[in-house]
């Protein structure tokens, strides 16, 4: 059963995948009582707005959800799915972007595209499981550099230029914007300052960036203002845009290459009509409605700023990602996790080792626009109650009474 799925019988429905019911929003219902709910990464609030809805509805009923049918090489091309690629490469501030039909999937197909066995990738040690596997279908070469270490990546960069002056290839280096447990942020400014030195593309997966980070929402790129020195952004529709799918945008050529070249595309079906008509949407609330942006951030700092007034951990997050690092074991977590969503009603994501290191439990907060104050004073006051059982081996004497 692999280490997830080998306590499937005691941890599935609770644990392991719970059943969230009821309207997306803050509160929502988990086995049968309402909860606070801080694991949806419905940033902006857009998953239940009623203009959102209206949106996808009315393009459910017009095309259908076959329409266009067939892969977009083929039969499966629209004006909409055009007009959107159009619009997210403005907004993101690039020449061209293509669609994807999915985030994850997406990834894996670009970074395949992308190299061939003589080129070589260098990536950031923390990097999503998406990457991870788009790698795996690399035959060339690749090299790791410890978490957010520019030292060790020029260390890196010069291993593979050294490989790549042989064999003739070139250099991929991938980074996120925002690291979506961690919270913290992508070297942005760093990495590119390198290329004045090292010749390389860059290629930032920006999900939890993308509606949330910059002045108008384009991204960690645009935080950062190295926008014209990335030269692929990717983003997904998962996160910010409450939706499905994701995009890849940069340089005309790149894009036109990769219409071409990506096999998760050219031999997929297109993406419905609905979807891409309720993206259209969402992407003109997110450059229109700059309040819910606005709303996001008033939550995240309040909460932010509240936990670490209360003596919790959240590391180093420069995003809406709140991580709340205690120290404790697995099972202190699984009694935690209890705790929170029985006694205090909250639910949020606990991640406990093989994910992080031993002795490490992290509860991750997901802020969004339809969380209000009241939510966050009542969750700062009961993640301070339990750290304080925690610290009072409250859980760990509930465990041994198992």
């Amino acid at each position: 059963m692999g280490p997830l799925g080998q306590y499937a019988d005691q941890t599935e429905g609770y644990f392991m995948f719970p059943k969230l019911e009821g309207d997306i929003s803050n509160k929502m219902i988990f086995r049968g009582k309402e909860r606070l709910v801080w694991s949806l990464n419905n940033y902006l609030g857009l998953a239940n707005h009623p203009e959102v809805r209206k949106a996808d509805a009315d393009a459910a009923a017009r095309f259908g959800m076959a329409y266009p049918m067939g892969a977009r090489m083929m039969s499966g091309q629209s004006n909409y799915h055009e007009q959107l690629e159009q619009e997210l490469a403005a907004f993101v501030g690039r020449e061209a972007a293509y669609l994807l039909n999915y985030g994850y999937q997406g990834m894996v197909s670009v970074i395949n595209s992308m190299v061939d066995r003589k080129d070589v990738i260098v990536y950031d040690s923390e990097a999503h499981a998406c990457i991870i596997d788009g790698m795996r279908l690399h035959f060339g070469k690749r090299f790791v550099y410890p978490h957010n270490n520019i030292e060790n990546l020029e260390i890196q960069l010069r291993r593979a230029k050294k490989m790549t002056d042989e064999t003739g290839g070139g250099i991929l280096v991938i980074t996120e914007g925002v690291y979506g447990m961690s919270g913290d942020l992508g070297k942005l400014k760093e990495i590119v300052a390198l290329k004045e030195k090292y010749p390389f593309r860059l290629l930032v997966d920006d999900a939890h960036g993308f509606g949330t980070m910059g002045p108008t929402g384009a991204g960690t790129d645009e935080y950062f203002g190295v926008q014209k020195d990335v030269d692929l952004y990717f983003g997904t529709f998962a996160k910010s845009m409450a939706g499905i799918g994701g995009f890849i945008a940069g340089e005309k050529k790149v894009i036109k290459y990769l219409m071409y070249n990506m096999r998760s595309q050219i031999f997929a079906k297109s993406l419905p009509m609905p979807m891409v008509l309720g993206a259209l949407k969402r992407l003109d609330m997110i450059r229109t409605q700059p309040e819910h942006r606005i709303k996001l951030w008033n939550i995240v700092n309040a909460l932010q700023s509240g936990l670490k007034e209360a003596g919790l951990d959240i590391g180093n997050t420069e995003s809406p990602v709140t991580p709340v690092m205690l120290n404790g074991t697995v099972g202190e977590a699984t009694q935690i996790t209890y705790d929170l969503r029985e006694n205090y009603n909250i639910f949020c994501s606990i991640v406990s080792y093989p994910v992080v290191p031993k002795g490490i439990i992290l509860l991750r907060l997901i802020p969004t626009a339809v969380h209000t104050l009241e939510d966050v004073n009542y969750t700062i006051k009961a993640f301070k109650e339990v750290k304080e059982k925690l610290d009072n081996k409250i859980y760990s004497e509930q465990m041994a009474e198992i």
